[in-house]
């Protein structure tokens, strides 16, 4: 039997089980030069918060400009802040990123929880300008703070058990206003497998532009996993645990149909409602071409052998 296709683009269809995200395509389809600007432009103000010193800058992104500071910072999902795309940026104010603190534990040797600053000072932080792909079909090039979460996994010596991380955001109502709200069964929840985590392009973000990661994007500590969609990339951590076995992830709690565990972005297999072949970059009207792995195609080893339609 031939697969049931809409009738309508992605970006024209309203999801069933999401609020508010007629407001999102209405944003998108105005995506040109007069709601967003090109790229390369200057962000209005230019970034804010404190400097965050950088040992190493990368560009990994074909060349491309970043997105300007205004729109990665205006144009966001965290649901645990609120479901339109402007809701984070409003609501970041009751999110307080200090003090914080970090546990790391599970199939490891040295557990350890440590306040978030102590934890950055255990690492050089880099500058990594990575192209990120939402599942929504929209995109942008950010140049994240960070470093490689693998660094720290190795540092607390995984026990021969340990094959898959997995990350909690934190549960708290009151610095997360969404969380009053059932969208999702708080709180938020992601995986990896280990070789996944410890790929040499999967960072833990604190910042980006230079600056001190801001609330609407995770502060004060995030997982960036470019090669995959952006609801892998679970903000405002507070436990990283490794396990035995592959944890449950929020999204494919909710939606198995339509997220699964491993979230790579793959241009050929169809979201259930729409097609993931093309991307709209914010700041450009015209969409473009996805890319496989979003261009990131040194990771596919990690995936030799296995049905590419089980790893979305």
């Amino acid at each position: 039997m031939a697969r049931w296709k809409p009738d309508m683009r992605g970006d024209e269809a309203t999801p069933e089980r999401l609020w508010l995200r007629r407001r999102d395509f209405l944003k998108l389809g105005a995506a040109g030069a007069l709601a967003l600007g090109w790229p390369g432009r200057t962000p209005a103000g230019g970034p804010s918060g404190a400097d965050l010193p950088v040992a190493k800058r990368s560009a990994l992104a074909g060349g491309e400009a970043p997105t300007p500071w205004d729109d990665v910072t205006s144009y966001n999902n965290f649901y645990e802040l609120g479901t339109d795309k402007a809701d984070p940026a409003r609501n970041a104010g009751s999110l307080r990123p200090r003090p914080w603190t970090v546990t790391i534990d599970g199939e490891v040797k040295k557990p350890l929880t440590l306040d978030v600053d102590a934890l950055l000072r255990r690492f050089p932080l880099e500058e990594r300008i990575y192209r990120m792909r939402c599942v929504e079909a929209w995109s942008m090039v950010i140049p994240w703070i960070g470093f490689p979460l693998g660094d720290l996994i190795r540092q607390l010596e995984p026990t021969s058990r340990a094959k898959f991380v997995a990350f909690q955001t934190l549960l708290d109502p009151v610095q997360l206003p969404g969380q009053r709200r059932a969208v999702i069964d708080w709180p938020y929840v992601e995986g990896l497998r280990i070789d996944e985590a410890t790929h040499p392009l999967t960072l833990l973000a604190a910042g980006l532009y230079g600056r001190v990661l801001p609330g609407q994007n995770g502060a004060p500590l995030r997982l960036v996993v470019p090669w995959k969609y952006g609801f892998k990339g679970v903000k405002s951590i507070v436990r990283i645990t490794l396990t035995e076995r592959q944890p449950p992830t929020s999204w494919s709690r909710l939606a198995p149909s339509e997220y699964g565990f491993y979230g790579n972005v793959n241009p050929e297999v169809d979201h259930p409602r729409w097609s993931q072949a093309r991307e709209r970059r914010i700041g450009e009207f015209l969409k473009r071409k996805t890319l496989p792995f979003n261009g990131y195609g040194e990771v596919a080893s990690l995936y030799a052998g296995l049905d590419p339609r089980t790893l979305y």
